[in-house]
């Protein structure tokens, strides 16, 4: 018998192979960001007045529409958990102590999910007239808006 037939084919795994889709995950997502981010800059920087028209009252008026709000929430989901994913895949990498990088790798998901929670609410709970007084350059238009 020759000692090709006693070598046991190699096994598959079963199930998800949660790093390929990290890393089709990686690919998508950087492409999908390279969109917003050059759309997000183009916007705010280009269009109109360019940056000298950057201000409260510009910021006020995007997210007062529903568009450029769940634009910028998709930039900051996707960036945050780009980002994160890159740093677990760091950790992984270069961490060898198990116990280290379970503790590593939970602060990571841990902080990306309470940025993502927190700018979530920021975007979508966002008022500019909140806390205007009478002394403030938005009083006129905050009562504009009241009315």
């Amino acid at each position: 018998m020759s000692a090709q037939a006693t070598v046991a084919p190699a096994r598959r795994h079963r199930g998800i192979n949660l790093e390929k889709w990290g890393w089709v995950f990686m690919r998508a997502s950087g492409v999908v960001l390279i969109v917003l981010i050059f759309g997000h800059l183009f916007v705010n920087l280009m269009v109109g007045e360019g940056i000298h028209a950057l201000d409260f009252a510009f910021i006020a008026g995007k997210f007062a529409t529903p568009f450029w709000q769940w634009w910028d929430v998709l930039m900051l989901w996707l960036a945050l958990i780009h980002g994160g994913n890159g740093m677990r895949t760091i950790v992984n990498d270069y961490v060898t102590g198990p116990k280290v990088r379970k503790a590593l790798v939970g602060a990571i998901v841990l902080a990306a999910g309470l940025l993502i929670v927190l700018g979530t609410l920021v975007v979508f709970t966002f008022d500019p007239c909140l806390g205007v007084t009478e002394s403030s350059t938005l009083w006129d238009s905050c009562q504009a808006l009241a009315k």
